[in-house]
């Protein structure tokens, strides 16, 4: 496992770390889908992060709002045990409880306590914005700052992150926050945000800051296991129900570049998700990627992608395979 620091905080993290979105199972924010369909064995989850820990990975990357809590809570019930050398990262911003507002400075301090218990932690790592919408006129924003300013002097966090979904809401907010760490996706389909000299990579080299990657995989797709399926269908609490990047007209053109990249790279699953992987970690300012997984097997082949380095050719082999199919603008991830 190799590893990179995150901006000029200190932070050291593994390239290959653990997204846990899918670990809060299925789950519904305001009536609206917001989780992940599939059996959560925790005894399996354990399994996956022990051998995550044995294999170099440090990072894992969580929020408040993933099955409301329940993706923080087994990732603290987990790693209790394991507690040496960790980076966690968590978010605020979507579960708003009674609070006018997610970031209203008093929720934010309480949801970090809230995080803070969940994880049975003294202190997080990385602590996202989880969104960029900061009310009317950035209303909220100089109040939210102040909060993680202050739990920063109170060593509840190391870092501040923000998390966005458009590079319009980064060249906003990153002069005025002056974050640690950006994350959004990026992936082999969409890789707009950490394109040599795209604006948000222009904001890591001005303002010092890293690009932590979610999504690498594109929630799923670019493991292969989609090739063969036809709008393919979800369960309420599931946020891809309500995603078009699973419909079949989407499908189609995307999986012609996957079967590009499975010629390429090798025709077993795990030399595509390798490649995936190894292409975003080429890229500049990017500090590492998160996919995430509900198994050992799953967190296995991620984790294998360590070994994978994504030289000149493989990279513009990869950017053509999805360019051919009309996929240098994918449609947008679902936000969270």
């Amino acid at each position: 496992m190799r590893y990179r620091t995150l901006g000029t905080t200190g932070i050291s993290i593994s390239e290959i770390g653990c997204g846990t979105w899918a670990l809060g199972g299925l789950c519904w924010e305001d009536g609206r889908s917001s989780g992940w369909s599939g059996h959560i064995d925790e005894q399996e989850i354990k399994k996956a992060l022990y051998h995550a820990l044995d294999m170099g990975v440090n990072h894992f990357d969580t929020a408040d709002v993933y099955g409301n809590g329940k993706s923080e809570q087994m990732l603290g019930r987990i790693l209790l045990t394991r507690p040496e050398n960790l980076v966690i990262a968590s978010k605020i911003g979507y579960f708003k409880g009674t609070a006018a507002h997610a970031y209203e400075p008093h929720h934010i301090m309480r949801q970090c306590e809230q995080s803070l218990l969940n994880l049975k932690r003294d202190h997080l790592d990385i602590y996202y914005f989880h969104h960029a919408n900061f009310g009317p006129a950035d209303c909220y924003l100089d109040a939210a700052l102040e909060a993680m300013h202050t739990l920063r002097d109170q060593g509840k966090i190391r870092a501040i992150g923000v998390s966005a979904y458009a590079a319009r809401d980064f060249i906003r907010l990153v002069p005025r926050i002056k974050p640690d760490v950006l994350q959004s996706f990026a992936h082999c389909i969409d890789y707009h945000f950490i394109a040599p000299n795209s604006p948000v990579m222009n904001l890591c080299k001005q303002h010092g800051c890293s690009f932590i990657a979610m999504s690498p995989l594109s929630q799923g797709i670019l493991t292969g296991k989609y090739l063969n399926s036809h709008n393919p269908t979800f369960p309420s609490g599931d946020h891809r129900e309500r995603s078009e990047k699973f419909k079949n007209h989407n499908l189609t053109k995307i999986n012609a570049g996957i079967k590009d990249m499975l010629n390429r790279f090798g025709p077993d699953p795990k030399d595509l998700i390798a490649a995936s992987l190894g292409f975003i970690l080429a890229h500049k300012h990017v500090a590492g990627v998160i996919p995430g997984f509900r198994n050992l097997t799953q967190l296995t082949t991620n984790v294998a992608a360590a070994q994978f380095s994504c030289n000149g050719e493989d990279l513009a082999f990869i950017r053509k395979a999805f360019l051919d199919n009309d996929q240098s603008a994918a449609i947008p991830e679902s936000s969270k």
